[in-house]
């Protein structure tokens, strides 16, 4: 049985179109009936019924269906496995990090940490923070990095640290010295603001703004680079981790303006795993002591 038969009927059982399954598989489409037939033969089974031009999965094709997608799955994960170690690797990481951390977590520390262990092979999976606790806990993911706390008790959640909700607007041009007073609630009322980009904090937040500012304008954008971005373009105002934000505080693209109005809450990040070696013990401690401020 080779492998070309056993993808070719995953595609030709998913679309139930021989002509679709040759077009998605860059072959001609006699040359998937010809797959198709000597698949059949080798199993000694119908796997397609076909009446009238058409076809379709039989009950067997089914049933073969979920064994064809794991054993080419099982053999891909194999082949995998010997070039990473024929490459150097002996170990193997699948990391999940939510989108707000990724910018902020992933240029440094894992650079760093990888060029320590040069037979560490790391993968990444930027997921939300809502279903990162699932792909540990699946083991899907061999690590998992939100901006939610575990709830399952076969989860370690380690606190990483904590990061402080700062005011940011667009930049004005003007220096500390030079530029006039700002007052949050006139930006606060004369602009746009971008909401739902962290998982947890923006109902309480938006709950208090609008018992001191009228007419707030709100836009939900939930990815925090493009919040940035939308800042820096003059399109909006929001409330953004310190740490996502430093690099565009420093260069002058954005401002971050005094809020007085209440004070602001702390978002915490968390690390989330089944299993701590020392290889995981050492990652943590990394993280942990790298200034985000």
């Amino acid at each position: 049985m080779e492998y070309q038969w056993l993808k070719t009927f995953i595609i030709a059982a998913e679309t139930c179109n021989f002509r679709k399954a040759s077009e998605k598989l860059l072959i001609s489409q006699p040359g998937v009936t010809v797959h198709i037939k000597l698949l059949e033969e080798y199993l000694g089974i119908s796997l397609f019924d076909r009446t009238n031009r058409r076809v379709g999965l039989s009950d067997a094709g089914k049933l073969f269906y979920e064994e064809a997608v794991l054993l080419t799955k099982n053999l891909e994960e194999s082949v995998h496995r010997l070039h990473a170690f024929t490459e150097g690797y002996t170990h193997k990481w699948i990391i999940a990090i939510s989108p707000l951390m990724a910018e902020t977590i992933l240029p440094y520390i894992l650079r760093s940490f990888m060029d320590k262990h040069p037979d560490l092979e790391v993968s990444i999976r930027v997921e939300e923070s809502n279903v990162i606790e699932d792909l540990v806990w699946k083991g899907d993911v061999h690590i998992g990095i939100s901006a939610l706390e575990a709830t399952r008790k076969e989860i370690q959640s380690i606190e990483l640290y904590e990061d402080p909700l700062i005011f940011v607007v667009p930049s004005d041009g003007y220096d500390e010295e030079s530029g006039p007073i700002v007052n949050p609630e006139e930006y606060l009322s004369s602009n746009y603001l971008f909401t739902h980009h962290h998982p947890v904090v923006w109902d309480t937040l938006l709950l208090q703004l609008r018992k001191r500012v009228t007419n707030i304008r709100t836009m939900k954008v939930t990815q925090a680079h493009i919040v940035k971005r939308f800042i820096q373009e003059g399109l909006g105002i929001s409330f953004l981790p310190q740490s996502i934000i430093k690099r565009e505080l420093t260069e002058g693209r954005v401002m971050n303006v005094p809020f007085e109005l209440f004070p602001l809450p702390k978002v915490k990040t968390f690390l989330l795993l089944k299993n701590r070696g020392d290889l995981e013990q050492e990652f943590i401690e990394k993280i942990s002591n790298y200034y985000f401020g």
